[in-house]
């Protein structure tokens, strides 16, 4: 797959391994960074970038292709293993030299077949540099290797995640795999946890992982200048601010729902640094996104930060036990929680939205449509308020809600919903992406 300039490369563009438009630079505080020595629009392409490695998620398989990642009906089945799906031949051929990191393995191993995610990946990264010779296509400014690895930062409990991780490529890919020393793998598993990318689709459903090289150079901000979108496994960076020569490209690396500390909270536990941007400093947003009910007489600061205590914890509970609690008991869990917060906290705050957004996840699992509207009805009303105006955030939730309304019948309210979402992909994903293609095509049947 041959890389998207944001403008046509010229030969020794293609041979220094530069982007037009694009220089890494070095600051103080933050280390190796991109900025753009052109101007760039809202919406603008800066760059694409393929995937050096990608693996998609074994709950997709059957659903999307295991090579370019398009969802689609009538997938042609690996004909020795039974698990992995192609579009055609052409992408079968093509994922071969990695999908037989697996496919014997799976067939020896049956149900026992587990590795992790993380340790899929890692395989096909290391299968890729056996194979790859010089730079590839998602390295034009920054080699595999040199992606920044946080392992001396890592807690016990991280490195124990990683050994078992080691420990399951050694023994589901062994037949096909020449792994390295142990020291070296450390280091590799600690690259891409820190500067992986989960591949989502356009109701941010997880579909997979990937590393791109040259977009793993872009720092982070609470107030970003780019996102990055995917078209299958490709990766695709515009600008959602206008942007001039020697300006920075950030992106978030992180959901910006929440306020400051708990966003800062995030960053060091999964990236080892603070975030020092200008919303940060100021926190300016904070009393809104934690807004608590008005009454006659004004609710005690203690209560507050124990009912802030109490929605932490109820978020981290939460999503440990989304995979070992019913529908119905995460449903409890979601009510019980939004009760207990109403009495001190507005719809509006943040931790009460997140908590009905999951109440929302969960009717949809449950096709409970009315429940499902419920709940993004309310949280409609505030989340265009607390993301940046192209939040792919805001927009999954107009699609989710488009398409409940619209399977209920109701396109009016469908289609207005689905066309706040498409106002938002059109910039955040250009507006010749499939997903759009594919929402045009839904209204056209309506």
């Amino acid at each position: 797959m041959r890389l998207i300039l944001a403008g046509r490369p010229t030969e020794e563009d293609t041979m220094t391994g530069s982007i037009d438009g694009l220089e890494m630079f070095s600051s103080p505080e933050k280390g190796r960074g991109l900025r753009v020595s052109r101007a760039f629009s809202v919406g603008e392409l800066l760059f694409s970038c393929p995937a050096y490695s990608s693996v998609l998620s074994v709950t997709e398989r059957g659903s999307c292709c295991d090579l370019c990642f398009r969802r689609k009906e009538g997938l042609a089945r690996c004909g020795k293993c039974k698990k992995a799906f192609y579009c055609n031949t052409s992408c079968q051929k093509a994922d071969w030299a990695m999908h037989r990191l697996e496919c014997s393995a799976m067939v020896a191993f049956g149900e026992n077949w587990c590795p992790s995610e993380t340790s899929r990946l890692v395989a096909r990264i290391l299968a890729k540099k056996k194979m790859q010779k010089g730079r590839c296509d998602s390295e034009k400014i920054l080699l595999i290797g040199e992606m920044q690895s946080h392992l001396e930062d890592e807690d016990n409990e991280k490195k124990e995640r990683t050994e078992l991780d080691i420990a399951g490529l050694g023994r589901f890919f062994s037949k096909h795999l020449e792994v390295p020393s142990h020291k070296d793998l450390l280091t590799l598993f600690s690259q891409v946890a820190c500067n992986g990318f989960t591949i989502e689709d356009d109701e941010l459903s997880h579909m997979g992982t990937a590393v791109y090289p040259d977009v793993a150079l872009i720092n982070h901000s609470c107030l970003p200048s780019v996102i990055v979108t995917f078209n299958g496994t490709l990766a695709q960076v515009r600008a959602v601010q206008d942007m001039k020569p020697g300006d920075e490209v950030l992106i978030s690396y992180i959901d910006l729902l929440y306020p400051t500390d708990d966003r800062n909270s995030r960053l060091r536990e999964s990236y080892y640094f603070t975030c020092n941007c200008l919303e940060c400093q100021n926190k300016q947003k904070d009393k809104v996104k934690l807004k608590v009910r008005k009454q006659s007489d004004p609710i005690e600061p203690q209560v507050i930060s124990n009912m802030t205590r109490y929605a932490k914890n109820t978020i981290r509970e939460f999503r440990a036990m989304k995979s070992t609690k019913t529908p119905s008991e995460l449903l409890e869990m979601c009510e019980q929680s939004l009760e207990e917060m109403g009495a001190v906290f507005e719809d509006s705050n943040v931790y009460v939205l997140h908590m009905m957004y999951q109440a929302m996840g969960v009717c949809i699992y449950m096709q409970d449509a009315d429940g499902a509207l419920r709940y993004g009805e309310k949280v409609a009303r505030y989340y265009s308020k607390r993301y940046h105006p192209y939040s792919l955030n805001v927009s999954s939730l107009y699609l989710k809600l488009g398409r409940i309304y619209m399977a209920l019948g109701r396109h009016s309210a469908g289609i207005n919903a689905l066309t706040k979402a498409m106002a938002i992909m059109e910039v955040a994903h250009g507006k010749d992406h499939q997903y759009l293609k594919d929402i045009r095509k839904e209204l056209s049947q309506k």
